[in-house]
């Protein structure tokens, strides 16, 4: 996996509670043409698939039973606020070093300007536990060991 800086969510950013990713990406403004009649549509997702990879970098531990909610959202500004794709939630047993979210591709019809990442700690806090997240080329997904 390659991550670029200018795609990255969350570059091991720690979540002890629920919190947004420290980074959004604006997707900018739908403009009109030159001498069109309406503006262009915005829809991201459409096209080639745009794969997202979230993993975890450091084990997530917690006092309690705490699980993770990984919301893939938009906005009309940076507070996000429209979830479009979901995973979770995830128990905190399973949220070890290398573990990755299933969040495969972008949805079709992002229309909003900023995209981002809600991580929602229920049961918790998380005393401890890191995420890297972004957009990647493609994720690997071959699974080693015996």
């Amino acid at each position: 996996m390659i991550f670029s800086a200018q795609q990255l969510f969350s570059d091991d950013q720690a979540i002890t509670a629920s919190a947004d990713s420290t980074n959004v990406i604006d997707l900018g403004v739908a403009g009109t043409p030159y001498d069109a009649a309406a503006a262009l549509n915005q829809d991201v997702g459409k096209g080639n698939p745009i794969p997202i990879l979230v993993q975890v970098t450091t084990a997530m531990t917690a006092v309690g039973a705490a699980t993770l909610v990984i919301n893939i959202s938009t906005g009309a500004t940076t507070a996000l606020g429209t979830t479009i794709a979901s995973v979770g939630p995830i128990a905190k047993a399973d949220l070890v070093a290398g573990y990755q979210a299933a969040i495969q591709v972008l949805p079709n019809k992002i229309t909003e300007r900023y995209l981002g990442i809600e991580y929602v700690v229920a049961t918790g806090p998380m005393t401890a536990g890191n995420i890297t997240a972004g957009i990647t080329m493609g994720n690997q997904t071959n699974v080693t060991g015996a």
